[in-house]
């Protein structure tokens, strides 16, 4: 049974996380393992924990090894790592002999439900609604719902803490296109975030789309193609991108995942990361090669009887319309890119392999934005320790706003990765801290990106110690 407790209102928190994801998991499962723990809470509005549940296909894998778990690459000791988890569930040897690197979706679905079920602290239906500054009390204030199973509200409660991080994930994107369908019930136009909810449905479907050239596009593009009858396939697949590529994945292509890279990239001016970040799509927005191999291997296999699937694989187009066709079809006003011809695809069902954007922060952070600092393009500032650019009225008191996959803009495309999650989560610890918890190493790449060298960050900084009385 997941792990509930109700917080303390009598006395302040070191750290309040909104948001349990795979990030703010990690932090909780990192700051347990400090001596004299400090004082957290964890609040979730989902009921439980879940990651990704719709894209837990059947031998789909994780594109990071099994090592990116919550903790080991700041803490390969921790009783909240996957081998530890193994051990528990007596999957030591059987895993060892699997030689697997890269463990499946499902299994580190069920590894991160291992550790929220057993780690204190963590408050699942409770929905953060506000966060204030109490300047009389030097504290942040966060008002919260409590749920019950059904979603309705049972009970109201407000925390106070010193430090607050905010990993809210991400949200499907919809394209603009399409999203009057998308929104309406009836219509089978979803995103993959839904897949596996609804794949009985879409099998059904006389035809199919997948759009999205990514990594979900394509494994539900070969899940659906293993499930449709030879010769009756009728499934198209479309992508903007100008060819469906595979991702990067050499061993120096891979260092743009390391703290080095990411300490570069933050030094850098904002000008020049927003022109940056969109050149590095194939560092993320790839295919891995294997999927690909196993794509062409199955299109492949139905040629062998003198015949072509009936699968359209179409690389650079856009969608510029779509609507209903009678009650049970929709058509898509396409554009070729490079061509500059349009033409109409009538199809019974549509799914959305376009991605996620990070979750707005604004309305939990409404009567914080007097203190915020926002850049030219008004996204939050955040330094190179996580942390929310504060008017120095909050700043000085030592407390600190952090946050998780929510600093794409200031600290590059290892922001939403599982291998920086334990990296990300010890240097926000040592800072809150200001202690060394979690010694981190200088160097992490053979790369040296950039003339000049931005130094690390000290793990130790002015803010008040924990354990010393305020």
């Amino acid at each position: 049974m997941t792990a509930q407790h109700t917080p303390d209102h009598d006395q302040p928190h070191d750290l309040v996380g909104i948001g349990i994801g795979p990030f703010n998991l990690s932090l909780a499962a990192l700051a347990h393992g400090i001596p004299d723990t400090p004082r957290t809470a964890f609040f979730e509005q989902r009921p439980a924990f879940h990651w990704h549940p719709g894209m837990l296909i059947d031998g789909a894998t994780l594109q990071v090894p099994f090592l990116a778990d919550l903790v080991t690459l700041a803490d390969p000791a921790s009783p909240w790592s996957f081998l530890n988890y193994l051990r528990h569930r007596r999957r030591l040897f059987p895993f060892y002999f699997a030689e697997r690197f890269h463990i499946h979706r499902a299994e580190y679905d069920a590894y991160c439900r291992w550790v929220a079920d057993n780690l204190p602290g963590l408050h699942f239906g409770h929905q953060a609604d506000a966060v204030r500054w109490n300047p009389e009390r030097s504290l942040f204030e966060i008002d919260y719902t409590q749920t019950g199973a059904d979603g309705e509200a049972e009970a109201l409660g407000r925390v106070h803490t010193r430090n607050l991080v905010l990993g809210v994930g991400t949200a499907p994107h919809i394209p603009e296109p399409l999203k009057p369908l998308a929104d309406a019930p009836a219509t089978p136009v979803l995103h993959s975030a839904d897949y596996l909810q609804h794949r009985e449905r879409l099998l059904a479907a006389d035809h199919i789309t997948v759009i999205g050239s990514g990594q979900s596009g394509a494994e539900i593009f070969l899940d659906l193609l293993r499930h449709r009858p030879e010769g009756h396939e009728k499934i198209h697949w479309l992508t903007r991108t100008e060819a469906f590529t595979p991702m990067e994945y050499s061993k120096l292509g891979l260092e743009h995942f390391t703290p080095d890279y990411t300490r570069y990239f933050h030094s850098l001016p904002q000008t020049t990361r927003d022109q940056l970040l969109p050149r590095q799509w194939q560092l993320h927005k790839g295919i891995d090669t294997d999927t690909i191999a196993a794509i062409h291997d199955e299109l492949y296999r139905r040629t062998l009887h003198d015949g072509w699937p009936d699968a359209t694989l179409t690389p650079a187009v856009a969608v510029r319309t779509a609507g209903r066709v009678g009650s049970t079809q929709l058509e898509l006003h396409l554009e070729h890119l490079a061509q500059g011809t349009r033409t109409r695809l009538t199809t019974s069902a549509v799914v959305l392999a376009t991605g996620y954007r990070e979750r707005p922060l604004d309305r939990l952070l409404t009567a914080l934005e007097p203190h915020l600092h926002r850049d030219q393009a008004g996204r939050l500032s955040i330094d190179d320790r996580y942390r929310l650019h504060l008017d120095p009225a909050i700043s000085h008191t030592g407390s600190a706003v952090y946050v998780q996959n929510a600093e794409r803009h200031t600290h590059g495309v290892g922001a939403p990765d599982l291998g920086l999650a334990a990296w990300r989560s010890a240097t926000i610890l040592n800072t809150l801290t200001g202690t060394q918890p979690y010694p981190l190493p200088d160097r992490t790449a053979f790369t040296t990106f950039g003339l000049t060298h931005p130094a690390p960050a000290p793990d130790h900084h002015p803010l008040t110690p924990l354990a010393e009385p305020r």
